[in-house]
Formats: structure tokens, sequence, C-alpha cells
């Protein structure tokens, strides 16, 4: 069934047309990629589609009822006042029912009358019609795969949040809506490597239809079936996963530029006739043939790579052997330690990516490296005949007061302004949009200026901090392309696994303080740390059933102590212990899942062949104990149910 249309969609802004003529439909449990450049229209498309605007011409059709759910709209959190609240969002009403349902219980213990009674069997029966049940273990679960402490997010106020952390509760408000479409902007932007695959996990268990803005490849390879591509003014909807696409749309273009091509020869055909006849004796054919060339439908030149970045880097110097040196080098921020004990070494050549999750000081590192933070002890410096370039994440290199021609002329005061715009051209920028000040610039722009004075920098060393966040995909490829053929070193620090994937050649890991050091690719760091996923999925998964049972016991009914029946008290008693004994057991097999976690997650364990082998036979034990626990929890079920049952008898 269809849920969302749109017919000949254009959308103007005066003079100007964003795009034209958009056609697709969207099924339910589709998993649209909407891709494309920046500024072609693809979150006005999400505005169109969420009722916000409307199309200049055509039609946006909806389901009836439908509930779509953009997350752009959930920034600002209402009223909530903890990160708990602000996740829960639509869900404020059944949350007050729960904790009213939890008063009531212990209000039984002396008031057991038949109102009471009553209005507790009421309220119960409307929390489990509800889905109450699922709900809180839904929002613990989704803070925890998104990097929140669920128990913490209780009490944090949200107003004590960074930009990272409020997009990313943003993220979580969104994936627990009660929601039949969700449309996400870019819900990549503020995650990490292991988060992001989180995400990829929940996002393949959902029912609901999606539409994804993304430029994160690995993320849309893993996610989407359909694809919408804006190119040019209009945009082209594609069948099948993100791969796909891509052969689609490199088949499309040839077809596209062999019928520009056939066009224009044939026009140039007919104008040399015409050229030659039209004053000699064939001059009524040629004038026919001239009515009917100016009636022809002009044919397009496809968009590809034309219109992208053109970026090259170049070394002014090779540089020294030893790039950069660690050498047992301890970082802290206040009273925290970020790392600890490092010592290692930047080789020249190396395409180096310093990979860890978010907020585990892997800037600061960076930071550290350049001199601009103080090391607690050891040395961090930069080797002899190195000189860096930095593309920093928050894009703090590009001034704000000043317009592009400025920065660029600041930088190379002695070219001449033909050359100063041919820079800029090279990177988007032309004709007026040179005297633009910075501070008018969307992040996209900003970053291509960033890239324009990196590439000035002709520096032996490029460090790269998250370059690709405000990219668009075709630029990222455009990037990726100029550090493969980039003849210096390079430090990047990225959560872009095509990116890493295809460029770096060694990977220090930062986890818990410690950096690891492996010898080889990001693809063959994947590669050999699979059971380091799997044990992250597996914790994951098994929180949240831990999460549900804890759910289930704080609200279950409870009623009035038993009579003094000698069977039924037996009886009880031996349903309590039972429950007793399978709690402990869940307890000690959930400490066992927890160790065997943490020793998978260690980046030291996938160093060496032992360790490999050791993390296979963990990941078998892992395995193991979490059919385990399965087990154990679903008979803890049904001794719950038969105590309730018993204590519902007796009363």
């Amino acid at each position: 069934m269809s849920e969302l249309a749109a017919a000949g969609v254009s959308v103007e802004f005066g003079a100007t047309t964003l795009f034209r003529e958009i056609t697709f439909s969207v099924e339910a449990g589709e998993r649209w990629g909407v891709v494309g450049r920046n500024g072609t229209g693809k979150t006005t498309l999400f505005r169109l589609l969420t009722g916000e605007m409307e199309p200049t011409r055509g039609q946006i059709a909806r389901r009836p009822g439908l509930r779509v759910s953009l997350l752009e709209q959930h920034r600002d959190f209402g009223g909530a006042e903890t990160v708990w609240e602000a996740a829960a969002g639509q869900f404020a009403e059944l949350l007050e029912l729960e904790r009213s349902l939890i008063d009531q219980a212990h209000a039984l213990e002396h008031d057991a009358s038949d109102a009471a009674m009553t209005k507790y069997g009421h309220d119960l029966e409307r929390f489990e019609r509800e889905g109450g049940y699922t709900v809180a273990p839904r929002v613990d679960a989704v803070l925890h795969g998104l990097g929140f402490d669920p128990a913490a997010a209780r009490t944090t106020p949200v107003a004590q949040l960074s930009g990272g952390e409020r997009g990313r509760l943003g993220l979580a408000r969104q994936l627990v809506s009660p929601a039949d479409v969700l449309l996400l902007d870019e819900p990549t932007n503020h995650l990490d490597l292991e988060t992001t695959q989180w995400l990829e996990e929940y996002i393949a268990g959902l029912t609901t239809t999606v539409l994804i803005v993304s430029h994160d490849r690995a993320f849309l390879a893993n996610v989407v079936d359909h694809v919408l591509h804006f190119e040019g003014d209009s945009a082209t909807p594609y069948v099948g996963r993100y791969q796909a696409f891509v052969e689609q749309r490199a088949l499309r273009r040839l077809t596209q530029q062999r019928q520009f091509e056939q066009q224009r020869r044939k026009i140039a055909s007919e104008q040399d006739y015409i050229a030659r006849n039209l004053a000699g004796q064939n001059s009524k054919q040629a004038k026919g043939r001239r009515k009917r060339l100016e009636r022809m439908p002009r044919l397009s030149a496809p968009v590809g790579a034309d219109g992208s970045m053109s970026v090259r880097f170049e070394v002014a110097e090779r540089g020294g052997d030893r790039v950069a040196i660690a050498e047992h080098v301890t970082i802290g921020v206040d009273d925290r330690e970020l790392v600890r004990d490092f010592s290692g070494t930047l080789m020249r050549g190396d395409t180096l990516a310093l990979i860890g999750p978010n907020g585990s000081g892997k800037s600061t590192f960076l930071r550290a490296l350049l001199g601009e933070h103080p090391v607690a002890s050891g040395e961090l410096r930069i080797g002899g005949g190195i000189t860096v370039g930095y593309y920093r994440q928050d894009l703090a290199q590009v001034p704000l007061d000043k317009s592009l021609y400025d920065v660029i002329n600041d930088l190379r005061p002695t070219w001449d302004r033909r050359m100063v715009q041919g820079h800029l051209g090279r990177f988007g920028f032309s004709g007026d949009e040179v005297q633009r000040r910075a501070d008018t610039l969307s992040g996209g722009e900003r970053a291509r200026v960033a890239l324009a004075m990196l590439m000035l920098s002709r520096a032996n060393l490029l460090i790269l901090d998250e370059p690709t966040n405000h990219l668009d995909v075709e630029s990222i490829e455009a990037l990726e392309d100029a550090v493969e053929e980039y003849e210096g070193s390079v430090l990047i620090v990225s959560h872009d696994r095509e990116l890493l994937r295809a460029l770096s050649t060694r990977v220090w890991t930062l986890h818990a303080c410690r950096i690891t050091d492996f010898d080889g690719s990001f693809a063959e760091w994947e590669g050999v740390s699979r059971e380091r996923q799997h044990a992250a999925s597996v914790k994951a998964a098994e929180d949240e059933a831990l999460r549900r049972v804890r759910e289930k016991q704080k609200t279950a009914r409870r009623e009035p102590p038993p009579d003094d029946r000698h069977a039924a008290r037996n009886a009880m008693r031996t349903a309590e212990r039972r429950v007793s004994e399978l709690e402990a057991r869940i307890e000690s097999t959930e400490a066992r899942i927890a160790e065997l976690t943490r020793e998978l997650e260690d980046p030291e364990l996938y160093t060496t062949p032992d360790g490999v082998a050791r993390a296979g036979a963990l990941g078998v034990e892992l395995e193991t104990r979490r059919r385990e626990l399965e087990q154990t929890l679903a008979e803890w079920s049904a001794a719950s149910e038969a105590l309730e049952s018993l204590s519902a008898g007796s009363s």
C-alpha cells in the first residue's frame, strides 16, 4: 500500500527553481535513501512530505491518518527536563500511568478495598492494552544504543547536553515515537562507528517506513532498498540497494551521454545542410529542415562528476621518515584521563585511521600532537622536516569575517584575480559567490572552503578530523580520490567506513584510555574484530531483554497476602523460591556475558594471531551464554506468571 507519493512536484523561490517534476511513490515498509549534492532540495522534500511546505506545482499525497516524524522537529524537546523524558516524547501520559500503578501497588498493602482493587485492575488493563510494558524498555534500549546511560538519563538535565548529544537525543526521541514514517535527515552525523552500526541493526528490525537523507555510503548500503537521487534540477527514483543504484546511475549517465552526442551530431549535420543549401536550388528543403530543427526538443548534457569538487593535494617537500612520534604519552582533560602511556610512530606514506567512541579523546589527541593541548607526561611531537595541513572538525580554520576571495587571496597574495577565482571555482564557487562572507555559508560550503585552503598548504602531512561531516556523496568521492593520489602521510579521524576502507593502511584504536596499533587496513581491522562487533550486539540485545524483565517486575500486579491455608502457603513459597533461583541464575549469566564482552571489546586482543583465535573461542562461549540467558528468561517469565496466578487465586 502506498503511504506517500509525489506527482510532478516542483518548488520555486521567486525566479529560482530548486527542483522540478519529481515523481515517486513510497510503499509501506520500504527504506529509501535520499542522496545528492548539498543544496539540491533534499531537506525541502522532507518538509513537503510532512505538510510543513506546499509545492509550487504538483501534488504530495499521504495515506489518510499517516503519522510522519521528522528528526528536525524534535530538537527543542518541548517541556522535558531530563534526557529520559525528552526521549520518551509522546509517551508521557502512559509513563505517568505507570508511576500511578506503582504507587497503587504499594498502597494495596494497606488498603485492599474493592474500590482500590477495581481502580488498580482497570488501570493495569489499560497499561497493558496500550503497550505500557514495552515503552520504557524501548526508550532504555534506544538510549543505550545511542550512547546514553538509561539509568543516568532519568536524572540528567537536557540543558547539560552538548550539541552532539542533543542531536543523538533528537534521534532517540524520533526512533521511539509511534510514527508510521520516519524521515531521518543525516542521522549518523553525531554517531561514532559502533553507534552507527547499532542504528543500522535497529532500522533493519523496524516495520516502519523510513526515508533517510545521508552521505554515509556504508550506512546506506546496509539499510536502504530504494534510492531517490537529486541531480541537476530534478530527482530520479531507483529500485534496489545502494550498490545497485550506483551501477544504474552510471548506466543512465552513459545512455544520456550517448543520446546527447547523437543529437548534437544530428543538429550539426542539419545546420551544415541548411547553411549550404539555404540560398541554392534546395532552398525549400533547407527551410523545412530549419523549421523542424527549431521545433526539436533539445537534450541536456548529463549531470555527472563535472560539477563536483576538483581537489588535488600536492607535497612541497618530502619530509623525514618518522612523521609523528609518541613516547609514553598520557593526555587528560581536567581530572579525566583520555590516553594513557601510549607509544607509537606514524611513518612516511602511512594513511593512519584513528578510531574510537565519541568523547574518547581523538580530537584532543590531534590537538596535543599539534601543540594546542598539553600532555600530562611523555613526549608527543611532529617529526623533522614535516609540515602539517590540518582540517578541523569544527571548521574554525575558515575566518568568518572575510569574503571567500579574501580568504584565498590572503594565502596566495601574489595571485591575480583570475587565479583566485579559478581556485575557488574548483570547489563550486563562481561569479559573485566569491564575494560572499564566510559567515553566510552553510556547513557544506564552509567545508569546501576549508578544503580549498588545505589544498594550498602543500603540506607533507594531512591531519583530517571528520572531513566528511558536511560533504555530500559526490564531494566525499572527490576527496577520497585526492587523498588516494596524495604522496604524503595522512592521519584521519572519521566515522565514514567507506572512506576508511578505501584509504587506511594502519589503524590506531582508542579504547578505555589505551591506543592499540593495528598493522593493517581498516577493512582488515573490521574482519578480525567481527567477534567484537558480535559481542556489542549481543550485549545490547540482552540489556534490552533484561530491562523488559525489570520493567515487568516494577508494574506487576501486587495482591494482598494469601490466607493461612497451609497448601496455598507452601505453593506460594515454592513458586517464590523458583522465581528467586531463576533471578539469581539470570544475574550470574548476565555477569559472565558482561565479562566476555569486556574481553572481546579490548582492541589489543585482535593484534596477534593467538588473540584472534582466543576471540573466536570467547565468541563461541558468548553465544552459548546468550542462548542460556534466553532460556532462563523464558523460564523466569513462566515462573512469574505462575506466581501471579497463585497470588490472584489465594486473594
